[in-house]
């Protein structure tokens, strides 16, 4: 019976996509007949309806079968072409950097490049300093990272990269010329993107360092600890009246972060409204005169060894009287390397950020990874 039905459903498809729908129905009404042993000049009214029933209702399930065993198959040879069932392992050690490229590691990097000082600490906090084989000139945290071969920064020395025979190269976006990258990959050297926008992207980044690295479990929990750290600080600042601020990144010409830094958001949860958030870009030109006119009630100088702005130009800032900042004597100081750098430090970037803009809630310390 089985293989009739099977036999006419298939006259039953053909006709209906023929669109010979007269054809389909006498088709449906002769198998009904048989089934129901009615002669067919006797069937009911009905009973083609019976018929067309059944036949569509075998024909759904031969297609769900047949789709089963094609996917079936399809899985078994890609368990055979790659040597893993069903490919089960691609996926956890498959990646897409910030660029959208897409990456594939076999195994774990057992020797790493890291192109910027803040994936050098990711490194070290997730315990996978040893992996290390070269860094940045600016690359001075923690204290063990100055003892790496160093390779330059923005124009890193290609030769002497190289010769470290790296399985990996970590680097930024933002700094690391397009052409450094392209004669990395005609090398045949795996290159990783990372470009932090916002604090889940630094997040996110180091949970990604740990799956590439097998520490999950010690980038996870620093994940989890910073997460609970800017929760911290929102709860405090929630109720607190935003005030204004200006981060001068650089004096001459003066530069400042906008939307689309991972700085600005900092700013914005530790309580503060950036005076350059009508800007376009994440590291804008400012003019005195906006700034001026947006009256900053805070003035907030990035420090530092390697990079900040030299005491000189912070006081030269002190002729504009009219300004509330400099009327109330709100001119404060921050480490460059911890606020500037998206890496597992900003935790403490936002206490002191809070502490700063609003002394009066004084924001309790933050975790050290």
């Amino acid at each position: 019976m089985f293989g009739a039905l099977k036999t006419v459903s298939s006259g039953v498809l053909a006709s209906c996509l023929a669109c010979d729908v007269r054809a389909a129905v006498r088709l449906g009404y002769s198998l009904a007949a048989a089934l129901l042993e009615t002669r067919f000049e006797r069937a009911g009214s009905r009973t083609w309806l019976y018929g067309l029933f059944l036949c569509f209702l075998w024909m759904n399930g031969s297609v769900v079968l047949a789709h089963d065993e094609v996917s079936d198959m399809t899985r078994r040879q890609q368990g055979i072409l790659t040597g893993m069932p069903f490919m089960a392992h691609v996926s956890s050690r498959s990646f897409v950097d910030d660029a959208g490229r897409k990456m594939y590691l076999a195994k774990t990097p057992a020797r790493i490049v890291s192109l910027a000082p803040s994936v050098t600490e990711m490194l070290f906090a997730i315990g996978a300093g040893e992996q290390l084989v070269g860094v940045t000139d600016f690359c001075d945290y923690p204290p063990e990272a100055s003892t790496k071969p160093k390779l330059g920064y923005a124009h890193p020395n290609l030769e002497s990269l190289m010769a470290l025979q790296p399985d990996l190269v970590l680097a930024p976006q933002e700094f690391l010329k397009p052409d450094i990258i392209l004669k990395l990959e005609q090398l045949k050297v795996p290159v990783f993107i990372l470009s932090a926008t916002t604090v889940e992207d630094i997040l996110g980044h180091l949970q990604t360092l740990g799956r590439m690295l097998d520490r999950s479990v010690q980038a996870n929990a620093i994940a989890m600890t910073l997460r609970q750290d800017v929760a911290a600080v929102r709860l405090r600042t929630q109720k607190v009246s935003p005030v204004r601020v200006l981060y001068v990144l650089n004096s001459q010409p003066l530069i400042t972060v906008g939307p689309g830094s991972f700085i600005d958001q900092l700013l914005r949860i530790a309580g503060g409204t950036n005076v350059a958030a009508q800007s376009q870009l994440p590291y804008p030109r400012l003019s005195l005169e906006v700034v001026l006119q947006q009256d900053p009630e805070v003035l907030l100088f990035p420090i530092g060894k390697a990079e900040g702005i030299p005491d000189s130009e912070q006081q030269t800032w002190r002729q504009w009287q009219t300004m509330t900042a400099v009327r109330r004597g709100r001119l404060h100081q921050i480490p460059a390397d911890l606020l500037n750098r998206p890496g597992p430090r900003i935790g403490q970037a936002l206490t002191m950020l809070v502490n700063i803009l609003h002394p009066e809630i004084a924001a309790g310390p933050s975790s050290q990874p």
